[in-house]
């Protein structure tokens, strides 16, 4: 065909190959967006088991109970269990912060997790391992687990102060406040290994003896050789000073 006829026909042709490859190009972008990002763009993360594993791009792993409506974490590579404060950020997302306020965790609105630490108060993001078992506390423990519980903490004082730290009890256990007794014997050890590691060995060599003491709100004095540490039962884990404030108390 000539003319005017033949110039329609191949400019036809023209523009439904163009078009094709234009879909193709689009197809195949879409496709790659999908494989990345998922449908539509979509980044939002399936939402985490209520008790879960993370471990941090540092390595740091732990177990995050949010089952209760008081928050717990605990790291795999220590004893003490942290009660951690969900408060409101922008963008929709959730901080924890510790009892001294200082920021955990951010747990994004999409599913990301951020964990801070001393060594990166920038951040590390944490990825989602899988489900733990829950690190709340039980009701209450034996008698003989609580004194094992004891043992155990000054065994561990006096092995970072370099001599015998004993612990007692001031106020006699009950099954009510079992826990809570052997927890804040727990913490304590936690803080002196702390500041062992740390070099902070002015304490360390000054205290002789943990008494561990029932108050209105949990905390920490200092007398001569005697380390008090209170703790208030009726409260939960929140009942005692964590290894931190313990640390910041003592060294005030």
């Amino acid at each position: 065909m000539t003319g005017p006829g033949r110039w329609a026909i191949l400019l036809a042709f023209a523009f439904a190959a163009t078009g094709a490859a234009t879909g193709g190009a689009a197809n195949a972008q879409s496709s790659l967006r999908d494989a990345f990002f998922g449908a539509r763009g979509e980044t939002r993360k399936a939402p985490a088991p209520p008790i879960a594993r993370y471990v941090a791009e540092t390595g740091d792993a732990f177990i995050l109970d949010r089952a209760a409506p008081q928050p717990l974490l605990k790291f795999e590579n220590s004893s003490e269990v942290w009660v951690l404060s969900p408060q409101p950020a922008p963008r929709g997302d959730t901080i924890y912060k510790n009892e001294l306020g200082e920021p955990v965790l951010r747990a994004s609105k999409l599913g990301g997790m951020t964990l801070f630490t001393r060594e990166r108060p920038g951040g590390d993001a944490a990825a989602l391992m899988g489900k733990a078992s829950s690190i709340q506390p039980p009701p209450f423990i034996s008698v003989n687990a609580l004194f094992q519980r004891l043992v155990q903490a000054s065994a561990r004082a006096s092995r970072a102060a370099q001599h015998r730290v004993a612990f007692e009890t001031v106020d006699d256990a009950t099954p009510a406040t079992s826990v809570l007794v052997a927890d804040t014997a727990t913490v304590t050890a936690e803080a002196f290994e702390r500041m062992a590691r740390d070099g902070d060995r002015n304490l360390l060599t000054r205290v002789t003896r943990v008494l561990l003491a029932e108050g209105h709100k949990p905390g920490a004095t200092l007398k001569g050789g005697d380390l008090t540490v209170t703790y208030a039962p009726g409260k939960g884990l929140s009942g005692r000073p964590s290894s931190k404030r313990i640390i910041k108390i003592v060294n005030k």
